[in-house]
């Protein structure tokens, strides 16, 4: 009797789990799926995936299953789907979604900016690509603002690395860390630190020089000064930068004698 009861009250989602019947399988995923119970979705379509593949649902099964993982905020393997959704349904009407949501996946897998940016690069890459695609997406808008917070966290964490350099007092490496930063990012909104900081290790390399090197390293800090003022009238880093000015042209005085 209790044997009994157990069997009849077996759920269909159990039944189908068990059962090697894949239309029994199918049927119970999409109604999960249609209940939002990802998780459950997800135990079934992992066994219908090898068998569904050529198979007409297939293209449906695997939309929902990367679905679910993206919905269930699994985005290695969502971005992995989505991926494969793509390449293996070229002409379905969800590719463009598809092709948006890898790089959403990988955007979700970036990590605060002091970390190693792999997965941003990877965000960066898959989402120009869809941006250059379908260039007329209605989720163009989104990912626009999704690719500016990552450029801005790439390009964070380059400067930081370059004001390290500053930080330590390797003024020589400051400098060359400084004008590669510039130069691959010419409208950084960290151009006008990064210039001030250009100027403080051209400063502090100069004013410590030998005196055969002491020159040319105080015009060139006088230039960097220069480059400060011009890209920011009434800089936040004034005050700082004239001090700077004045030490340099005091000490310049001394080789025009």
């Amino acid at each position: 009797m209790t044997f009994v009861v157990l069997v009849s009250s077996c759920s269909p989602y159990q039944k189908a789990l068990k059962s090697d019947d894949v239309s029994v399988k199918y049927d119970q995923a999409e109604k999960k799926y249609e209940a939002k119970k990802y998780n459950k979705a997800i135990r079934l379509f992992e066994q219908l995936a090898p068998a569904f593949r050529g198979k007409p649902q297939s293209e449906k099964m695997f939309y929902m299953y990367a679905q679910s993982y993206y919905k269930t905020e699994q985005y290695y393997l969502g971005a992995y789907q989505f991926e494969s959704f793509v390449s293996s349904y070229p002409k379905s009407e969800k590719i463009e979604e598809a092709a948006y949501l890898v790089g959403k996946c990988y955007s979700k897998l970036s990590p605060p900016y002091s970390l190693d940016q792999t997965e941003t690069v990877k965000a960066i890459d898959k989402l120009q690509t869809f941006i250059d695609t379908y260039s007329n997406s209605s989720y163009l808008p989104e990912a626009n603002v999704i690719l500016k917070d990552l450029t801005g966290k790439i390009e964070k964490k380059y400067f930081e690395i370059a004001k390290q350099y500053n930080t330590i007092s390797d003024h020589k490496a400051a400098l060359v860390a400084l004008d590669n930063f510039i130069d691959a990012y010419p409208g950084t909104p960290y151009k006008e630190a990064a210039l001030f900081y250009r100027l403080d290790s051209a400063y502090k390399l100069a004013i410590n020089s030998v005196p055969a090197k002491m020159e040319e390293r105080l015009k060139n800090a006088k230039t960097a000064y220069s480059n400060l003022m011009k890209f920011k009238e009434g800089s936040k880093y004034q005050e700082k930068a004239t001090e700077m000015l004045a030490r340099i042209d005091k000490d310049l005085q001394q080789f025009s004698k």
